[in-house]
């Protein structure tokens, strides 16, 4: 595994994401979903890499609990950052599209092709934005699960 990613880190497979790119690659909303499943893993899979990678009393001195507790919390704070990154990009660039498409349709009220492509991105916005608060959801699993196993070997820094 990477160094500065111990845990399994999707992210990183998508180093392409640079912002113009991102939208034209994931403009449309079952790409954007496959993405954030991709980089929602860590998120998934945090009680089996706590399982596997913090010891419990019995084996407490084997492992240095405190390096790996670490570690996961970089990699968590990497991943949250990131996902949340990518959705308010592409909430930005949506919400352009719809603008534009207003003040088209403004011009234009008699165009039903119009019309029609101002609710299709509409509706993408609106799920884009509830996704913010599935991020919310994601994360305060993660980082409750991630508390009651490393609280005692890790404190994170108090400015995150």
């Amino acid at each position: 595994m990477n160094q500065a990613c111990p845990f399994f880190c999707p992210w990183i497979l998508f180093p392409v994401l640079a912002w113009e790119g991102l939208w034209k690659r994931y403009g449309r909303i079952g790409q954007l979903k496959e993405l954030l499943k991709v980089m929602r893993t860590i998120d998934d899979r945090i009680v089996h890499e706590l399982n596997t990678t913090v010891p419990t009393a019995s084996f407490a001195g084997k492992i240095d609990a405190s390096q790996t507790c670490k570690q996961l919390y970089e990699s968590l704070m990497a991943a949250h950052a990131s996902r949340d990154r990518v959705i308010k990009h592409c909430i930005a660039q949506t919400s352009a599209v719809v603008k534009d498409l207003r003040e088209e349709r403004e011009k234009n009220l008699d165009n039903l092709t119009l019309l029609k492509q101002l609710r299709k991105e509409q509706t993408k916005l609106k799920w884009m934005q509830s996704e913010l608060n599935v991020e919310e959801v994601v994360n305060d699993r993660s980082w409750k699960v991630f508390n009651e196993r490393c609280r005692i070997h890790f404190k994170p820094p108090k400015n995150e």
